[in-house]
């Protein structure tokens, strides 16, 4: 049985660090949250050298061992604390060669706690054309570990690093200086006080307030011998430490480092000024997005109606195979038909996370949020704020727990109030069915109008929640000032490798996410659907037939007219239709309603729901599109999903609250039920009205 060992990935942002991540481990890995909180921990197995198995966990990113953040502060506790079954065996800190200096900063913190720690020295394809030189060996001497260099686009050094990881016992433990001589007696007095402890372990629990094992500030404080120094005297002496830190960093990188300037051939600034100016960033931005949602509708198109048509035959031969019978008919008309709804948008979302991942992966991601920036000022927010937004385009959920790093309260607020106006993945598959219902099929300048229909969607949602931003920024009278700092990265080729593990285990989250609500749904609305009460249902087909005993129609339809009569007088049926008088000025018959009100579990639901309802006594061999097509409304009369009921839908689904998780994270960060049951109120009569007045102007 192989020895498995921990192995901590730390690194500033914007390192490479996940590319190091999924190098070293491929698709074994897992994501989650670290116990208690909703920081991501990332983790995962990698075969090393010597029989060595390792379990790697990817730390959050942070510029040093100061925290300012929750992430940086699950980076803090793990390396203080041994007993933590994390608690890494050795440290691969992560370094970008065109920023060695800064990094190092951390490297030498880290070297201070005495954990194995080694360098691993990424992006070196980039060296020649920076014109960067190293003296690895110098490196080596004066920082006492081993350096690695790595280039994760290349595939070059993993194989190294793997080596030097399984020889962890091999590597020094010894710091790089001594940063305690920023103040000898001081510190002389807190190892005096303290002989059994670390002496920079103690020094990061006086300054960071934070805990390892049963000591925190406190308890140091307690100590009758020691005396602490005040929270300004204590702000002077971790400058000092930066400051010593620094001083050696550039001692060891004057032999250690060169750059040659002339041979350095740098476009970054160039495209900075294109993407980040004042007009053309905007406008080439907005082409971006147009691009992304062309491409979405016509790249899925085949693998959508290969998947659509497969599970209407799965349905089908499933009837027709199986016994008759209660397990054959939920099997059939409720579970089968209940995944396809969301299965077939598999390779739509598939390419919207493609997409955003190509996006950050290339470093562009970054130049958007600082170009918002100069909007999002205007309405109360910062370009902080655009993270959340932008990742609300997955999910709600992460994108409201993204806010923790806004560090102004009213900010963090109000970006957690608006940020559900953001399209999410979920509401993608209601938007494309409908859109595909009732938008036709031309072009505009290249450009397909369901498209530009999707790309309108979006964008209505983003000018909601800034709208609300800046109306909510009049309302709420909390003082807040900040500043908004943002690091660009690199312009570089994304990775195909992250690129294709963000775009499988983001889709997977989804599907299976959604799937597991999908499916106890679609069994309830199945159930509720193929059963009712009173005599109206059990003697259906009695009465349907006696009424259409001198008519002329054909088997077929009469068992039709039998369907929808025991659908209409089922259990959902009956609940459809008290609801109905409050949904039926826009445009929505009962079956709509239940689908809207199921839908509240998670917005993908919708499909499902009327998946499972459409199919439910069905014999045809039918797609769900096409039986949406095919519905007609009772009152008004032609289809049930026209131009006007379909405005009236997309709109109400743009600005409802998109679901209950929602809700509940909400709640979570706000520490309140104050600020979600406002947001929920204002939200959904927001939606109502708009359908309202959208399908009484259209029909």
């Amino acid at each position: 049985m192989s020895k498995q060992i921990n192995v901590a990935l730390i690194g500033n942002p914007n390192t490479g660090k996940t590319s190091v991540f999924n190098a070293l481990t491929g698709l074994n890995q897992k994501v989650g949250n670290y116990p208690g909180i909703t920081v991501e921990k990332k983790e995962g197995i990698c075969k090393l050298p010597r029989g060595v198995k390792a379990h790697i966990i990817d730390l959050p990113g942070t510029y040093s061992l100061n925290a300012s953040s929750l992430d940086e502060n699950v980076v803090i506790e793990l390396l203080l604390n041994k007993n933590d079954k994390d608690f890494p065996d050795v440290a691969v800190v992560v370094c970008d060669v065109e920023n060695i200096k800064r990094n190092l900063l951390l490297f030498t913190q880290i070297k201070d706690l005495k954990i194995p720690t080694i360098l691993a020295i990424n992006m070196a394809d980039r060296m020649a054309y920076k014109g960067i030189s190293l003296d690895i060996p110098h490196l080596e001497e004066h920082l006492n570990t081993k350096v690695v260099l790595i280039s994760t686009r290349k595939k070059t050094g993993i194989p190294e690093l793997k080596e030097v990881i399984a020889a962890y016992k091999e590597l020094s433990i010894e710091p790089c200086l001594n940063a305690s001589e920023i103040d000898k007696d001081y510190f002389a007095n807190l190892q005096k006080a303290f002989p059994n402890q670390l002496l920079y372990k103690l020094w990061l629990v006086i300054t960071q307030d934070v805990n390892f094992g049963k000591m925190d500030r406190n308890t140091i404080d307690a100590v009758a011998d020691f005396k602490t120094k005040s929270n300004i005297d204590l702000k002077r002496l971790q400058q000092k430490e930066t400051i010593k830190r620094y001083q050696f960093i550039n001692n060891v990188l004057k032999e250690g480092q060169a750059i040659d300037l002339s041979t350095a051939k740098d476009l970054r600034i160039r495209l900075d000024r294109i993407l980040t100016h004042k007009v053309w960033g905007y406008v080439i931005f907005g082409l971006i997005l147009l691009t992304i949602f062309q491409a979405i509708y016509d790249w899925s198109s085949i693998p959508m109606d290969f998947i659509d048509s497969s599970f209407a035959s799965l349905s089908e031969w499933t009837k027709t195979t199986m016994p008759s019978g209660t397990l054959t008919n939920l099997i059939s008309e409720g579970i089968i038909p209940g995944i396809g709804g969301i299965v077939i948008f598999i390779p739509q979302i598939a390419f919207l996370f493609l997409f955003i991942s190509v996006l950050e992966e290339s470093g562009y991601m970054s130049r958007v949020v600082f170009l918002m920036d100069r909007v999002m000022r205007k309405f109360g927010l910062s370009g902080k704020s655009v993270v959340p937004l932008i990742s609300g385009t997955a999910c709600a959920i992460p994108a409201i727990m993204a806010t923790r790093n806004i560090e102004s309260w009213k900010e963090r607020l109000i970006t957690i109030l608006v940020t559900p106006f953001t399209t999410c993945s979920a509401r993608l598959p209601v938007y494309l069915i409908i859109i595909s219902l009732v938008i036709p099929e031309g072009r505009f300048l290249g450009l397909s109008f369901q498209a530009l229909t999707l790309m309108l969607l979006y964008l209505l949602g983003f000018a909601a929640a800034v709208g609300s931003a800046w109306l909510l920024n009049k309302i709420l009278k909390i003082k807040s000032k900040t500043f908004f700092v943002v690091e660009m990265p690199n312009y570089k080729l994304p990775l195909l490798k992250n690129v294709a593990i963000t775009v499988l285990e983001k889709t997977k989250a989804f599907v299976f996410g959604a799937g597991k609500i999908i499916l106890a749904i679609s069994i309830v609305l199945w159930f509720l659907a193929s059963y009712g009460p009173g005599d109206d249902f059990n003697n259906a087909e009695a009465i349907v037939t006696e009424k259409y005993t001198n008519a002329d129609i054909t088997e077929t339809d009469l068992d039709h007219h039998i369907d929808s009569y025991k659908l209409e007088h089922s259990y959902i049926g009956i609940t459809g239709r008290a609801i109905e008088p409050a949904i039926r000025p826009l445009g929505y018959d009962w079956k709509i309603g239940i689908a809207l009100v199921s839908s509240f579990a998670a917005r993908e639901v919708f499909v499902g729901t009327l998946a499972t309802i459409y199919n439910v006594g069905s014999d045809e061999e039918e797609t769900i599109k096409n039986r949406m097509a095919g519905e007609v409304n009772p009152v008004l009369g032609g289809p049930l999903f026209n131009f006007a009921s379909g405005i009236s839908l997309l709109l109400f689904y743009a600005f409802a609250m998109q679901c209950m998780s929602t809700l509940a994270i909400v709640k979570k960060e706000t520490n309140s039920w104050k600020w979600p049951v406002w947001q929920l109120f204002i939200m959904t009569a927001l939606a109502y009205i708009s359908a309202l007045i959208a399908f009484q102007l259209l029909k």
